[in-house]
C-alpha cells in the first residue's frame, strides 16, 4: 500500500504543483509585455491579457488540487512509519510555508495586477519584480521538499 501511496503522491505533486510553479513564473514577464492601454477584448493587444488571465487561472486551479499533494503524503508517511522523522518534519513545515506564500503573496498580487491590465492601467515594473521574488521563493522552496523527499535524511533504503 505505501508504493500506490507513495506512487500518488508524486504523480500529484507533478501533475499539480508542477504547472504552478511554471505559470507563476511566466505571469511577471507576460503582465509586463501587455500593452497599455489595453484594446477592447478580441482586439489586437487583447490576447496578451488573456495569456495573464489564462496563467492566473492555471496558478488558481492547480493551487486547488495541490491540497492532494500532502494529503496523500501524510496518507503515504504514515502507512511508511515516518510520521514523526524530521526530514518529513521539515517538508511538511517548508510546504506549509510555501502554500502560505502562495496564498498571500503570489495569487493576491496577480489579481491585483490583472485587474489593473484589465482597466487598460500600466504595472509599475516594481510591483511584477515583487511578484517575481515571491515567485522565486514559492519554487525554491517546492525545490528544497523535493530534495528533502528524495534525499530523506536517515532513509534505509541505502539510497
Amino acid at each position: 500500500m505505501s508504493k500506490f501511496l507513495l506512487s500518488l503522491h508524486v504523480l500529484a505533486a507533478i501533475v499539480a504543483v508542477g504547472p504552478v510553479t511554471v505559470a507563476a513564473s511566466m505571469f511577471p514577464a507576460a503582465a509586463r509585455r501587455v500593452p497599455v492601454p489595453v484594446a477592447v477584448e478580441g482586439a489586437e493587444g487583447g490576447g496578451d491579457v488573456r495569456t495573464v488571465r489564462l496563467l492566473h487561472r492555471i496558478c488558481r486551479v492547480y493551487a486547488g488540487l495541490g491540497i492532494t499533494v500532502p494529503v496523500l503524503g501524510f496518507a503515504t508517511a504514515a502507512s511508511m512509519g515516518v510520521l514523526g522523522d524530521a526530514w518529513l518534519i521539515a517538508s511538511v513545515t517548508l510546504t506549509a510555508v510555501a502554500a502560505g506564500l502562495l496564498a498571500a503573496f503570489v495569487l493576491p498580487r496577480q489579481e491585483e495586477l490583472l485587474e489593473q491590465l484589465a482597466d487598460g492601467q500600466p504595472v509599475e515594473r516594481a510591483r511584477t519584480v515583487r511578484l517575481a521574488m515571491f515567485t522565486g521563493l514559492f519554487n525554491l522552496l517546492w525545490a528544497a521538499v523535493t530534495i528533502l523527499m528524495i534525499v530523506r535524511p536517515g532513509s534505509t533504503t541505502g539510497a
